[in-house]
């Protein structure tokens, strides 16, 4: 794979979670205005919906998002593994010398 693959896919990740936590705030804040979930103390309402569309998507995201994950995880394995090989190449070119 190419390197603009390897970033590619990292970043696909990332806005789709993104995406999820943005799709959760708005989910949430509609159930609040209509007061199905109970708001903030005081002024507190954004910082309220806020954390609360960061405890929920987070198991949305692991779940929703396991295949990009995957491709994402196999990328920085890869990446590790070529970044191992030079550094071991590197050593034995040194202790041939």
């Amino acid at each position: 794979m190419t390197a603009t693959t390897r970033s590619s896919a990292t970043l696909k990740y990332t806005l789709m979670r993104l995406g999820v936590f943005a799709g959760c705030f708005v989910v949430l804040y509609a159930l609040v205005y209509f007061g199905l979930i109970p708001r903030g103390l005081g002024d507190s309402n954004a910082l309220w919906v806020l954390l609360l569309s960061i405890v929920v998507s987070a198991p949305l995201s692991f779940v929703l998002l396991r295949r990009q994950r995957d491709a994402m995880s196999e990328q920085i394995v890869e990446k590790v593994g070529s970044a191992k090989a030079r550094l071991e190449a590197n050593r034995t070119q040194e202790d041939g010398v």
